[in-house]
């Protein structure tokens, strides 16, 4: 952890509200899109960005430097976002659809994902268009931790060592999660790749 960082922690952790600010605003743009990235909604992930930032405030007392800030204010995150989406289908009483997640306009909230075609046509940008939406829609069908694993992983780069530190699982368990997330997303997706 830098000096900059730590002495902002510290003075965070004495109650200094400018300190903590400024961790806000270092950290914030990654909490919000890995919140975002999960539950594919932008009020979800406005809720789940508040919850962790309440939680780290409450918590900096006793964050002792045990590890890397970041790290723990990531697991601080995927905690937040599991249990977000736990409370989520209590309320709801039953596993919620992709589309059942989404507020607004689906084609809207998953714009942010892309898939480049080299063949700009039309017909390429139509195909690629549906492909990303089926694996928008698959990824969302994954159990809660799978689709935390693989979204930290594919989506925002995390390194299997740093999903380990920030979930608390062991780096087994995130590659068995990665390999059977694959293996449910192929399945799912194997009628883009027959017959082409």
């Amino acid at each position: 952890m830098d000096e900059v960082t730590r002495q902002l922690v510290e003075s965070a952790a004495r109650g200094e509200v400018t300190a903590f600010e400024a961790l806000v605003k270092k950290y914030d743009r990654k909490v919000i899109t890995l919140a975002l990235k999960y539950t594919r909604s932008e009020e979800d992930a406005k809720d789940i960005y508040q919850e962790v930032f309440i939680r780290v405030w409450r918590s900096l007392p006793d964050f002792g430097f045990k590890s890397e800030f970041s790290t723990w204010l990531f697991r601080v995150t995927t905690n937040v976002c599991l249990t977000h989406l736990d409370k989520r289908k209590r309320h709801f009483g039953e596993e919620l659809s992709a589309e059942e997640e989404s507020d607004g306009d689906p084609e809207e909230n998953r714009r942010h994902i892309q898939i480049k075609s080299d063949d700009p046509s039309p017909l390429e940008r139509l195909k690629s268009s549906e492909i990303n939406n089926e694996i928008l829609k698959a990824v969302d069908l994954l159990p809660d931790r799978q689709k935390l694993v693989f979204t930290m992983k594919y989506y925002e780069e995390f390194k299997i060592s740093e999903i380990a530190e920030a979930t608390g699982l062991s780096q087994g368990t995130i590659k068995r999660y990665l390999f059977d997330a694959t293996n449910k997303l192929k399945h799912a997706l194997k009628q883009f790749y027959q017959g082409v």
